[in-house]
């Protein structure tokens, strides 16, 4: 998908696996080539700036840009690669035609990202994993890794990448690990059970 085709480059492999600037430069020039390759061959300008915000995220979270190893030269390449992708957004965002070709309406000033999740990262993850186990987005064809770069994207949320938390929620001892899914759960089943109750109370 094209989502990941910016995640799938030697550049990626090659920041987990070296330290290296003669390893890391050539592939940090291919990764740029297919950045600009995928925004002048012809693809959807729609979907070539969705599969770049996908790039951004993973960049971003990558655990080579943990205090520790910022300043290493794998982080150096990470940070140049995430320079690149996010100018590369800027060139292309204002090419994206409107839905609409009504009359635009006077625009009132609106905070720049008006939902914001303010639960525990590990909580967003859980339904995210959930997600994609019901197959419910997409048909199932959405992988866990473009999921939750949509979600970071949309609530704000900047958090360690999705691999990594899921991997703390599977080292949880009680007999069930999905603690949030549970107690949405048992929330949603006690209102429904207060609602019903109101209704007989005012018949």
């Amino acid at each position: 998908m094209e989502y990941i085709i910016l995640t799938e480059t030697d550049f990626f492999r090659r920041i987990n696996e070296a330290d290296n600037h003669n390893e890391l430069h050539p592939a940090y020039r291919d990764f740029t080539d297919k950045v600009i390759r995928l925004c002048i061959e012809g693809m959807d300008i729609h979907r070539a700036i969705l599969a770049l915000t996908y790039a951004e995220t993973e960049l971003q979270f990558h655990h080579k840009l943990s205090e520790n190893e910022a300043n290493s030269i794998s982080g150096l390449y990470i940070r140049k690669a995430l320079a690149f992708v996010r100018k590369t957004q800027k060139f292309l965002t204002p090419q994206v035609s409107p839905l609409s070709t009504s009359t635009p309406k006077p625009k009132t000033p609106q905070p720049e990202n008006t939902l914001r999740w303010t639960g525990k990262a590990s909580d967003l993850v859980e339904m995210l994993y959930g997600m994609v186990e019901m197959g419910c987005i997409n048909g199932g064809e959405m992988s866990i890794g473009e999921l939750s770069a949509f979600f970071y994207s949309l609530f704000g949320v900047e958090a360690k990448d999705c691999y990594h938390i899921y991997s703390d929620i599977k080292l949880r001892k009680n007999d069930s690990r999905t603690y949030f899914l549970d107690k949405m759960q048992e929330k949603l089943n006690r209102r429904m059970d207060m609602d019903e109750e109101r209704e007989r109370m005012g018949k």
